[in-house]
């Protein structure tokens, strides 16, 4: 397309996408057991990775031409990138700068979360699946559980707010600490968000049966608390509850039971550069090949635009014709 003013970055069923997460490593610094195996995967050879000046470039191009509006920098864990302060700074710093947010383990976020928000930080999603440190270590395989509550309150100390906790309960393994998340979430003004456990483990070992849906997810908070529901924001992937006597917020993203593929508006960049427009999506489109090939704005918005163009209507977890995606999670982006 020769013009530089936006237009939607639309699919074939109308859906808009403006919500771009950009992962900046597959590397990651905790094994968890639903993850992947004890002694980790194959990483991406480095030159494999995007640079700074193409992850700035793409998402400059998508700010300006597709109309994203937010992004939000995950991994692996995306802490482990060199340099990631001057990355946020550059981001924040774009003609249509998007509302910039990171999803992390929280381990070194003690250390960084003051120079990520002087950066332009705006939000931070932290992984917490327990607060026993044994069970923590039993799960991630590693014992880190005190540097990641450190880092929850560095990053509240920094102003990036609100401070989100993710977790994901497993039957058998911390499912009987969902109640005991929401009350720590609330004691110290975090937000926390269940997400059903999805098929995305480098083992292939998910099993639907330890899988806790977002039915015994409420039915166990409701043991404990009175939730009032919430209106749902737009496209949002969260369903939202206030407990009842308090300003604490508590969401379940229910991406198995309660699929909402309907309203997604999300496009995902892997760490070497390839588009997927789902999570789950079979093909990829090489965006990083199109930009060292010297490829100008123009072919590569038409690259993610026929991307997005072809996505499905959903996931199809729940149907017979569910294939896995052939890279982990890990590899993928959160």
């Amino acid at each position: 397309m020769s013009s530089t003013a936006v237009q939607p970055l639309t699919d074939r069923f109308g859906r808009v996408h403006t919500d771009l997460r950009v992962s900046l490593t597959d590397r990651c610094n905790l094994r968890c057991t639903y993850c992947m195996p004890e002694e980790g995967l194959s990483w991406l050879p480095k030159p494999e990775l995007l640079t700074d000046d193409e992850v700035v470039r793409l998402v400059d191009l998508g700010t300006r031409r597709l109309g994203i509006r937010s992004v939000r920098l995950t991994g692996g864990e995306p802490l482990l990138r060199r340099g990631l302060p001057g990355l946020v700074a550059r981001l924040t710093a774009l003609p249509q700068a998007p509302e910039l947010s990171l999803t992390t383990n929280g381990i070194g976020l003690a250390r960084s979360a003051a120079a990520l928000r002087q950066a332009g930080l705006r939000r931070v999603n932290v992984s917490l699946d327990t607060l026993r440190p044994e069970r923590y270590a039993e799960i991630t395989r590693r014992d880190r559980l005190a540097d990641v509550l450190l880092g929850l309150a560095a990053a509240q100390a920094a102003g990036l707010d609100p401070v989100k906790i993710n977790a994901v309960p497993v039957r058998g393994v911390n499912d009987d600490e969902i109640a005991d998340l929401a009350g720590f979430a609330a004691e110290h003004g975090y937000r926390v968000r269940f997400i059903e456990s999805m098929p995305l483990d480098a083992q292939g070992a998910w099993d639907r049966d330890r899988m806790v849906s977002a039915d015994e997810i409420l039915a166990a908070l409701g043991e404990r608390f009175t939730l009032e529901p919430l209106p749902r924001a737009d496209n949002a992937p969260a369903e939202e509850w206030r407990i009842a006597g308090t300003d604490s917020r508590v969401g379940v993203i229910a991406s198995v039971t309660r699929p909402f593929c309907g309203g997604c508006d999300r496009v995902r960049l892997t760490a070497d550069g390839q588009l997927r427009n789902c999570l789950f999506a079979a093909e990829e489109s090489d965006l990083r090949a199109l930009l060292r090939s010297g490829a100008d704005d123009d072919a590569v918005e038409a690259a993610w635009r026929g991307s997005v163009a072809g996505k499905g209507p959903g996931h199809a977890i729940n149907s017979a014709e569910f294939r896995r995606p052939d890279r982990p999670m890990s590899a993928i982006g959160g």
